[in-house]
């Protein structure tokens, strides 16, 4: 029996988004997703760069113990590249990435998951979601705070408190190995796919589909149909055997390389022109050549004006909208030995500190875990102070 995987990759970058800051990879020996964060000058470079370490373990000959430690090594070089990108390059404080892939060594899977991409094993007819989110509902729920039918529609479901390059230590990333068995078919995806589209809708066109690729494309439109308002990336892989269907080897297709890793990086949304994709446009402002007209000629009337003074607009204006906006930004950190939340960002303007504490809790940085301490250290970035007291909930009720 020689088993292998019979694969396609499908990513889009939405309705909503501008850039597609998703990574994906699918060959005959590995599957991977990256979902990047960190805006869009950085989350589609930590996505790409993860997906890069993986990509070059597709087609070694290992072991079911060499594929589990290669898999390792691959996923902790990502991340050490992750953070010196950071470190070199301020503008990228913060980018990061989440991580699911599965590499095939015959007849086991080795699998590593961080982050809330998702992997999904269809075995039979019945649907299993392999991995488990590392985000704040899904703590709730793992404590017994929350049921799972709330969690799908919890305003709070994004809040990841786990991804890969976030912070310069060492994050726990999910391992295990799995029995590979002909007839399985594997899903992996961004929470662009599994947030708008219902499990069962999944399930049901996992199996309705037999065509790997056309089933990738389907599960993409029906993210699109949906509204779309994040990227979408779906990985499939059937596990075949070769010695049963021959025929299966005179064509083998060359690995799939898909989203913000792929040359084709700034290919437009497929669902540009469907109702839901018309219904995003005119969200949008759209400005008329007459009115552009009058603004080149009131332009050029007050030019003369502008341009001796336009450096020290452009500072001024600088200086005060970066300070404006820390002000609406919250993080937790560290206050003496205290968890605490500050009002702004962990930095300094020449002499002006643009943070404060805003509240001081009674958990103490020695009870945290060590991961935990790291990322409290670093500074746990949000946009809004209740959800920086929840962040502070989590880390209290983790065991």
């Amino acid at each position: 029996m020689f088993l292998t995987l019979r694969f396609a990759a499908r990513s889009d970058v939405g309705l909503v988004r501008a850039d597609n800051q998703d990574s994906g990879f699918a060959g005959p020996h590995l599957l991977v997703v990256a979902d990047g964060m960190g805006g869009a000058a950085g989350g589609d470079i930590a996505s790409s760069l993860a997906v890069g370490r993986l990509a070059a373990l597709e087609g070694e000959a290992l072991s079911a113990e060499e594929a589990l430690d290669r898999l390792k090594d691959a996923i902790a070089q990502a991340h050490t590249d992750i953070v010196e990108r950071a470190h070199n390059d301020p503008e990228l404080s913060g980018l990061g990435t989440t991580v699911t892939a599965v590499l095939r060594s015959g007849s086991s899977l080795a699998m590593a998951h961080i982050g809330d991409s998702r992997g999904y094993l269809l075995r039979g007819e019945e649907l299993e979601q392999v991995t488990s989110d590392h985000t704040f509902v899904q703590h709730l729920v793992d404590t017994g705070r929350l049921s799972q039918a709330d969690a799908e529609n919890h305003p709070k479901r994004n809040l990841v408190l786990r991804v890969l390059g976030d912070i310069d230590a060492d994050v726990p990333v999910d391992i295990s190995v799995r029995e590979a068995r002909v007839g399985d078919r594997w899903m992996l995806c961004s929470d662009g796919l599994s947030g708008v589209v219902s499990r069962s809708t999944i399930s049901q066109t996992l199996r309705d589909i037999a065509d790997p690729g056309e089933c990738a494309d389907a599960l993409v439109a029906l993210a699109l149909a949906a509204g779309a308002p994040d990227n979408v990336t779906c990985i499939i892989g059937d596990v075949v055997d070769l010695d049963a269907s021959p025929g299966d080897t005179t064509k083998t297709p060359a690995n799939q390389i898909v989203g913000s890793a792929a040359r084709d990086r700034k290919r437009p949304s497929l669902g540009s022109e469907s109702a839901a994709g018309r219904a995003a446009k005119l969200a949008a402002p759209t400005t008329s050549e007459d009115d552009e007209d009058e603004r080149v000629h009131r332009f050029a009337r007050v030019r003369p004006w502008l341009l001796p003074c336009a450096a020290l607009v452009a500072v001024v204006l600088g200086l005060w909208g970066a300070y404006a906006w820390t002000q609406t930004q919250y993080y937790v950190g560290i206050d003496a030995d205290h968890v605490a939340i500050y009002r702004g960002i962990p930095q300094s303007l020449g002499p002006i500190s643009l943070d404060s504490v805003v509240e001081t809790s009674d958990l103490k940085v020695a009870q945290l875990r060590p991961f935990e301490r790291e990322r409290v250290e670093s500074g746990l970035r949000t946009t809004s102070l209740d959800q920086a007291r929840d962040i502070v909930d989590s880390l209290k009720g983790s065991p």
